[in-house]
C-alpha cells in the first residue's frame, strides 16, 4: 500500500533535536507523573496496587474504568459506544480503515493532520479537500462544503477545535453542517475540545450532535499527557464495531499502566483543564501583544486549541524560513507547506510565557535582519 510521506511527522524527527527554542511543538506544558499525582490529589499508598499489577494484555478494548472515564465527556453515550486506541492517530487511522474503501469520496477539512487526507487516498478513495480560509475566521463554508458533497460521498472530516488555526467551530455552524451533510459520517478529530479561551466556545462532540457523527481523541493535547499513549473512538456500536474488527490486526491492547493513569487523569478532567486554560490564556496574551509590534507577521487570534497560525510577508518558502532561522537562531516553527499551505508557519504559545516573550523578541530581531 502506497501512502505519503507525512511531512509533519518527518519534519520533527529531522529538526527537533537541533532546536533550542522548540515553537513547533503544539502540546501544553507535559505533565510529569508527580504533577498527575499532586493535581488528582490521590493517596501514593494507593499507587502501591501498582507493584502487584501484572504485565500482561490487560482489558483487550480498555478496563471498564477507563471507559466510565471516557464516557463521562459524553452526554448520550454508553460503554459500547467506546473503543480505546493507541492515542488519536490510532483512532483515527482505525475509523478510515474500517469505513472507506476504494472509490468512496472523502471530504477532508483542512488545514489538517495529515493523516485525515493521506490515510483515505491511501486506501483508494477520491479525497475532496475544502481549505479553511483566513477571510472566514478558519471556519468553513457551509456552501462550499454543499458544493463537494454527493451520493459517492462517505465520511466528512475534520478537527475541532482546528489543528494548526485554533478556530472552533461552534455548536451552531456543526449543525449546519450536519443539515447538508445528506447522512454522510463526520468524523471530528476531538484531540483539542475542552481548552478554549471563553465559554462560548465550548463544543458539544460530534457523537452527541448526530447519529452518523463519529469523534476520536486523546491524552496528548488537552491533557497535557502525550507520554500516555491513549486514545478512543466514540461512535454508534455498528461502527464501533466494524472499528474493533481492524483493531484486532494492529493493536491488541494499551499498556495496562497507561489505562490506569489514564483513567486518574480523565477522572480529574476538570483539575487538569483548568490548569491548561491557564497556561493557554498566558501563553496567548503574550502572542497578542507580540503581534502588535510585530508588521510582517499576521495572525487570526485562535479561540480553541493550543496553536497559532501565523502569516509572514518576507520573500522566502516556509521550508527556507524554518530551516534558515533554526539554523540561525536555534527557533524551531512548523513550515505551512507540511499543512499544505505555504507562507504560515504554527506554532505552539502553551508552555512557559517568560520563555514564549523572549523566544518572539529574538525572532522578531531575525525577521529586521532577513526582510
Amino acid at each position: 500500500m502506497f501512502i505519503d510521506n507525512f511531512k509533519v511527522e518527518e519534519w520533527f524527527n529531522e529538526y527537533e533535536p537541533k532546536a533550542k527554542y522548540n515553537l513547533a511543538d503544539i502540546c501544553i506544558d507535559s505533565m510529569s507523573i508527580n504533577e498527575l499525582i499532586d493535581i488528582s490529589g490521590i493517596d501514593l499508598s494507593v499507587l502501591k496496587e501498582l507493584y502487584s499489577k501484572k504485565l500482561g494484555y490487560g482489558d483487550i478494548q480498555g478496563s471498564k474504568r477507563l471507559k466510565e472515564a471516557i464516557l463521562s465527556m459524553y452526554s448520550s453515550q454508553t460503554l459500547e459506544n467506546i473503543t480505546v486506541t493507541h492515542g488519536a492517530i490510532g483512532a483515527n487511522e482505525l475509523v478510515y480503515k474500517a469505513l472507506v474503501e476504494k472509490g468512496d469520496e472523502v471530504i477532508s477539512i483542512l488545514p489538517a493532520y495529515q493523516q485525515h487526507y493521506s490515510i483515505p487516498e491511501s486506501l483508494g478513495a477520491n479525497v475532496k479537500k475544502l481549505f479553511l480560509k483566513p477571510e472566514n475566521n478558519w471556519l468553513p463554508d457551509i456552501n462550499e462544503l454543499k458544493s463537494l458533497i454527493t451520493s459517492k460521498t462517505k465520511l466528512i472530516s475534520m478537527t475541532n477545535p482546528n489543528n494548526p488555526t485554533g478556530s472552533v467551530i461552534t455548536d451552531d455552524l456543526m449543525k449546519e453542517i450536519i443539515s447538508v451533510s445528506n447522512g454522510t459520517y463526520i468524523l471530528v478529530d476531538e484531540v483539542y475540545r475542552g481548552i478554549v479561551s471563553d465559554e462560548k466556545y465550548n463544543t458539544t462532540s460530534i457523537v452527541d450532535l448526530y447519529k452518523n457523527g463519529i469523534a476520536t481523541s486523546s491524552l496528548s493535547k488537552a491533557f497535557s499527557l502525550a507520554g500516555l499513549r491513549v486514545g478512543w473512538v466514540v461512535a454508534s456500536k455498528d461502527v464501533i464495531g466494524s472499528i474493533n474488527h481492524h483493531r484486532e490486526y494492529n493493536t491488541i491492547s494499551v499498556s495496562v499502566l497507561d489505562d490506569y493513569f489514564a483513567s486518574v487523569a480523565i477522572e480529574n478532567k476538570e483539575r487538569i483543564f483548568e490548569r491548561n486554560i491557564r497556561k493557554r490564556k498566558e501563553g496567548l496574551e503574550v502572542l497578542k501583544e507580540w503581534l502588535k509590534t510585530e508588521p510582517h507577521i499576521s495572525c487570526i487570534i485562535p479561540n480553541g486549541a493550543t496553536s497559532a497560525f501565523i502569516h509572514y510577508d518576507l520573500e522566502m518558502s516556509s521550508y527556507e524560513l524554518c530551516k534558515k532561522l533554526l539554523k540561525d537562531t536555534g527557533i524551531l516553527f512548523l513550515p505551512g507547506e507540511t499543512l499544505e499551505m505555504d507562507k504560515f508557519l504554527r506554532m505552539g504559545y502553551c508552555n512557559s510565557p517568560e520563555k514564549l516573550k523572549i523566544i518572539l523578541n529574538l525572532f522578531s530581531d531575525w525577521i529586521k535582519n532577513n526582510s
